[in-house]
């Protein structure tokens, strides 16, 4: 048995809980002085002060002691929405936009989601693994200990199992966990256009089932929005989805404000609904009185000079907010976690602890993880992060920089960055 103990942390940052933390809750990060940690294998087995648990260590040979002087520690991050396996990338598409083109028209004229289809049809499980693994290592050194990823750039059979194999390899052989999600529905392609509901038969009859078969994928998504598939049909899909064993989510209220998403997200118990830059006040309602998590994805509001998602409003209505990156390669090629801190904190006026809140116990909450990951707590996988800097106070002051320096996975050091 491998026995680690972290001691003499200048902040140690818990996030105690099992389940996600809502409204005012969010601002309760369990934070302790001259913290320390317990780790047996690949499992937290104390939490306390350094003067508690040296009483339990005893200077027993038995431990691996690291020092924490100086340092805040804190769970690992939960990226829970990306699309990082994808083939090619959309550039221009970034500058069309920044000279004043919408996202939507740019998808109307070919661009968009449906132009990165035929490249991703044309790579291979082998081209997948290899992209990913190149990804997965940049989110590593961001502090990120599980991420979810979506299929949904293929959009028919082959592609869309070649996408979730390959984040199943990806999972097997990287640090970083893996949550695979079925994004079939992530557009609709020309030949499906009028025939909507066609296509969502076509996923759920000659492809999801395979995907259950095959256990490569754990929840399953659709785009929700004006022009791409509406709430009925997404209803329609997402309850067949459900009873086929998939857990749900959802992009919702993205582009088009009253469309409608985030209240039907609430209404067939999705995990979450992702996006909401333009969710109504019922829709914000519903989701704070049931269970569905609020995911904001602040660096796509960001790269496509939109207004953000009413984080504040969510929080302050009792919702349980998530943030993630959104990881993509057209509206948000980036993941990179200090810059989501930033906007956090300086443009949703949220506070460093409830974004901390919305990066670990929270965003583990959306891929239903958060009774093994996104807290510092007995029993629960040893994911943890030491920054730079004594306090969590420097990942907004020192905005938009890297301030990870050892991340800690299921128990064993995975990553440390020498200054």
């Amino acid at each position: 048995m491998s026995k680690r103990y972290i001691r003499h942390a200048a902040e140690l940052v818990t996030c105690k809980g099992r389940t996600a933390k809502r409204g005012k809750e969010m601002s309760d990060i369990g934070l302790i002085h001259d913290g320390a940690v317990i780790i047996e294998d690949d499992k937290i087995t104390a939490v306390g002060t350094t003067e508690e648990l040296d009483r339990i260590v005893k200077d027993s040979p038995e431990y691996e002691v690291i020092d924490a002087t100086g340092k805040a520690v804190m769970p690992g991050f939960v990226d829970s929405h990306t699309h990082f396996l994808f083939g090619g990338y959309r550039a221009d598409e970034f500058g069309w936009r920044l000279k004043g083109d919408s996202y939507m028209s740019i998808m109307e004229r070919g661009g968009g989601i449906n132009a990165t289809v035929v490249p991703t049809r044309n790579a291979s499980v082998e081209d997948f693994v290899a992209l990913g693994l190149e990804r997965m290592n940049r989110m590593l050194e961001f502090g990120v200990t599980t991420v979810e990823g979506k299929s949904g750039y293929g959009m028919d059979h082959d592609t869309e199992i070649r996408m979730l194999e390959a984040y199943k390899k990806l999972n097997d052989s990287h640090p970083v966990d893996v949550v695979s999600t079925f994004l079939g529905p992530h557009s609709v392609l020309p030949e499906w256009k009028g025939k909507e509901r066609e296509f969502l038969d076509y996923m759920l009859t000659e492809v999801m089932p395979e995907v259950k078969e095959k256990g490569l994928a754990e929840f399953a998504d659709i785009f929700t929005e004006k022009g791409v598939f509406d709430v009925p049909d997404s209803e329609y899909y997402l309850t067949k989805a459900a009873e086929m064993g998939f857990k749900l989510k959802v992009h919702a209220d993205e582009i088009t404000p009253g469309f409608g998403a985030s209240e039907m997200a609430a209404r067939v118990g999705a995990f979450s609904a992702d996006h909401l830059l333009k969710a109504s006040d019922e829709g914000i309602r519903m989701m704070a009185e049931g269970r569905t998590i609020s995911t904001v994805l602040p660096l796509t509001a960001f790269c496509l000079r939109e207004p953000y998602a009413p984080a504040r409003k969510m929080i302050d209505s009792g919702c349980a907010v998530a943030m993630a990156s959104d990881l993509n390669p057209g509206s948000c090629f980036s993941n990179s976690i200090p810059l989501m801190i930033a906007t956090g904190c300086i443009y949703m006026n949220m506070s460093i602890e409830e974004v901390i809140t919305a990066m670990t116990i929270n965003g583990a909450a959306a891929v239903d993880r958060a009774d093994r990951i996104g807290s510092i707590e007995e029993g629960k996988q040893a994911d943890i992060i030491f920054l730079k800097f004594p306090s969590i106070q420097y990942l907004p002051y020192h905005t938009g920089v890297n301030l990870v320096e050892t991340v800690i996975k299921s128990g064993k050091t995975v990553y440390h960055k020498e200054w």
